[in-house]
């Protein structure tokens, strides 16, 4: 039975000596040249009579097939160095070898990357969306920028302010709550179009009773966020800004009871 082969399948000459040797299981290291001109040879006849154009690379390769097996045919002659053995002789078939290695590497690398582009055609992707709305919100300090060494600072200036002031009496005042005292700065805040300055908020007989409620006050409120406090410079007076604009009565005050 002949087998028929076609010409679509094989991408030059080396493709379809490849094919022929993979086909025989023939040791590519030691081509039968005659066999493989045989088998050559009759492909390129089925294509004479399929009527299909035979390039001038299966030609070539033709005549170099006939070349090596006339070569192969022909007596050898005697070695022109005595201590040179057959084996060390110059094998006709060695160029061709050598090709069909080299074309054997670069078409598994082909046959990889095709592969591999198959694989990744599979592959669909899309743009990213806009996830941003999925991000939590992060609160915002109130004492931001604000360290406890500048309160404590601030209070020291306060406290030595008091005790250098020489007071020949001393009248004590109703004791006022922390709450008396947010809602009392609140109206001064308002008044103040919103930014006062921290030493604003002590009178000149004041006690140190007055100045810890007014300290606490203050944290309160920072806690409450209702103002916030920063510096434009180290041991500038600090700057009080109220940003909360509800009324004085809708402060929730009700944890607040000292």
């Amino acid at each position: 039975m002949s087998v028929q082969y076609k010409l679509e399948k094989f991408e030059g000459p080396l493709d379809l000596l490849l094919h022929l040797i993979d086909k025989s299981e023939i040791d590519i290291y030691d081509i039968p040249v005659k066999e493989i001109t045989e088998q050559y040879m009759g492909y390129l006849k089925q294509m004479e009579k399929f009527e299909l154009e035979i390039t001038s690379e299966f030609l070539v390769m033709a005549a170099t097939l006939l070349s090596i097996k006339s070569k192969m045919l022909l007596p050898k002659p005697p070695p022109i160095d005595l201590e040179l053995d057959e084996e060390d002789m110059e094998d006709p078939r060695e160029e061709l070898v050598r090709k069909l290695i080299e074309y054997r590497k670069y078409k598994s690398i082909a046959d990889h990357l095709r592969d591999q582009e198959l694989e990744r055609s599979l592959i669909y992707s899309k743009e990213p969306d806009d996830l941003s709305h999925f991000i939590s919100e992060t609160v915002e300090n109130p004492v931001e920028g604000l360290h406890l060494a500048d309160l404590i600072i601030a209070f020291s200036k306060v406290i030595k302010k008091v005790e250098r002031r020489q007071s020949v009496a001393t009248i004590r005042r109703d004791e006022i709550s922390v709450k008396d005292r947010i809602l009392e700065m609140i109206g001064f805040f308002k008044q103040s179009e919103s930014k006062v300055l921290f030493s604003t908020l002590f009178k000149n007989d004041v006690n140190r009773d007055f100045i810890i409620v007014t300290f606490l006050g203050l944290l309160e409120l920072m806690k409450m966020k209702k103002i916030i406090c920063y510096q434009h410079g180290s041991f500038d007076d600090i700057v009080i800004e109220y940003i909360d604009k509800e009324e004085a009565h809708e402060l929730n005050t009700d944890e607040i009871d000292y």
